[in-house]
């Protein structure tokens, strides 16, 4: 059983997706939270698989209350999805780079919403399709300047094409159609990936290609 923690201050939003959610054979609303203060305290007590956290609460906005969730090492299980209410929120990419595993508008198709919160518990995160592409490409222009050192010292050159890829949003088929090899593998290389360089999911993955320098801005071919 999938159990999830909604965060948003408008009662009728959280109603919504519980409703829908509850409906689910294999998710259950553990919890609601007001607040990004209250978001945070539940996520402590009740260790969801999943917190859907909207960007904007009063008392700890949904950004600060992902980050505190994504810096404690007990909730290091726990997943973040931000919900907003436009395509291009400001915040989408630093909420990423604070821990979040992605990002769904609020009115996102009902079977998507459940798609999501499956896969995002099954470890992939919400970077794509085109439009999210561009989303991240126009909001890593503005992040700080690629870190200079080894960051990417400890990976093979196949690893570093395959994390080049994932930062412009492919999934692992289309992965694996690029490479020529199999999605099993293309998969298997995302992994190893990750492990490396301490990405909890594709979401860090991206994130580290756009800082290390692999990727840049418009690299969306």
């Amino acid at each position: 059983m999938i159990r999830v923690l909604l965060a948003d201050d408008q009662v009728l939003v959280r109603a919504g997706f519980r409703a829908l959610l509850d409906a689910q054979p294999d998710i259950e609303v553990a919890g609601e939270a007001a607040d990004g203060a209250e978001a945070l305290a539940l996520a402590r007590s009740l260790s969801p698989d999943l917190v859907l956290m909207d960007i904007r609460m009063p008392v700890l906005d949904g950004l600060a209350a992902t980050r505190r969730i994504s810096e404690d090492p007990e909730l290091e299980p726990v997943r973040v999805v931000m919900l907003t209410t436009f395509e291009l929120d400001e915040y989408v990419f630093e909420a990423i780079r604070s821990g979040a595993s992605g990002f769904l508008v609020k009115d996102t198709e009902p079977d998507e919403l459940v798609r999501a919160v499956r896969a995002v518990v099954q470890g992939d995160a919400l970077l794509s399709p085109g439009v999210t592409r561009r989303l991240i490409a126009e909001f890593a222009a503005r992040s700080k300047e690629p870190a200079a050192g080894g960051t990417l010292a400890a990976l093979t050159e196949r690893e570093r094409e395959v994390m080049a890829l994932v930062g412009i949003g492919l999934s692992n088929e289309e992965i694996a159609w690029r490479l020529v090899v199999s999605p099993l593998t293309a998969k298997t290389h995302v992994s190893r990936t990750m492990v490396k360089l301490g990405a909890r999911d594709r979401a860090q993955l991206v994130v580290l290609a756009y800082e290390s320098g692999l990727v840049r801005p418009g690299w969306l071919g």
